[in-house]
């Protein structure tokens, strides 16, 4: 059955890339050069190209759903980690990027972000107990990610730039793994064959948690890259899933020291991974780059150490020469 779970889980995570792919883009036509306001917002609703994501989501979801019933909560949810590589191939060939553009830097970011937590659903998916998930458990879950989600939606709304990106895109992983948690106790009570015994507090739950986190991943489309939104959540996600299966349900009880410290730094890796890219993304070294000729003094020189025709990192050829898309840049 675990085998079963990570490939429906697979198959949810290619979803999940093509719906970001699909309503970052509608998100960003949508804008129009402005901000996401409520007039933005409900345009979306009405865009097929955004409905046409938010069905992509949709059967990534139910995927991820069903893999969830069939494996423990720490060994399906990091396999969400395959939509990052999918999502970062699909945004720069949509923007015209070469092989040439990208920094090897951003290669190694994501390799990182992957590579972490892939070896971590290998160590998990040996050790992890299956557990069920109780009312206090749910209960319990629902205050932690209620705060955090608070917490973080602020701190988003005072902040710009990537730094938005990334906090819109956190808050909205911490919902999600949030519903996973959930998820799995819906799954685990329809498996009992009564369904009088589901509880509803845990469909509502799913329901709110859904609305909140779609709500801030809009955000997060409108203040930076699609790959970059993906990153945060195949991270976050899995690790506050995984957190609250360890914290709440146990399924860490019979992992041995080693094998929970090696998690440990497979984590703190993907993590990194993410914090890589968002600095060495295309787009945020063309704005450096931007950034730097607007600074040029009269005379001509910008002010580096180097000389004046240094290109920086992952933006090779993109200050004269236009994109193979038509664009220049």
């Amino acid at each position: 059955m675990t085998a079963l779970a990570v490939v429906l889980a697979a198959l949810g995570a290619c979803g999940y890339a093509f719906g970001a792919r699909l309503q970052h883009a509608a998100v960003q036509a949508a804008m129009a050069g402005g901000g996401l306001g409520l007039r933005s917002q409900a345009q979306l609703v009405r865009n097929p190209r955004w409905l046409a994501g938010l069905a992509a989501l949709g059967s990534g979801a139910v995927l991820h759903v069903s893999a969830l019933g069939l494996a423990p909560l720490s060994v399906v949810q990091p396999v969400g980690v395959l939509a990052l590589p999918i999502t970062v191939l699909l945004n720069l060939r949509e923007q015209g990027y070469t092989r040439r553009d990208v920094h090897p830097s951003m290669v190694l970011a994501v390799l990182a972000a992957t590579g972490g937590l892939a070896v971590f659903v290998l160590l998990a998916a040996g050790s992890a107990t299956p557990t069920p998930v109780g009312d206090d458990d749910q209960f319990t879950a629902t205050q932690i990610v209620a705060v955090a989600v608070l917490l973080i939606g602020l701190v988003a709304a005072a902040t710009r730039s990537k730094v938005r990106c990334v906090l819109f895109a956190a808050g909205c992983a911490v919902a999600y793994g949030y519903v996973s948690l959930m998820a799995r106790a819906v799954a685990q009570q329809v498996g009992t064959g009564d369904l009088l015994a589901i509880n509803l507090l845990s469909v509502l739950g799913i329901a709110v948690a859904m609305v909140v986190g779609g709500w801030l991943l809009q955000h997060g489309y409108a203040s930076g890259p699609p790959d970059l939104v993906v990153a945060c959540l195949t991270v976050i996600d899995p690790l506050v899933a995984v957190g609250l299966g360890i914290g709440l349900l146990g399924e860490a009880d019979q992992v041995s020291g080693w094998v929970a410290t090696a998690e440990a730094l497979c984590a703190l890796v993907a993590c990194a991974g993410v914090f890589a890219l968002a600095r060495h993304h295309p787009d945020t070294t063309e704005r450096r780059a931007s950034a730097t000729l607007e600074e040029a003094p009269p005379g001509g020189r910008t002010p580096t150490t180097g000389p004046t025709n240094d290109v920086p990192a992952g933006t090779a050829g993109h200050r004269t020469s236009p994109r193979p898309n038509g664009s220049s840049s």
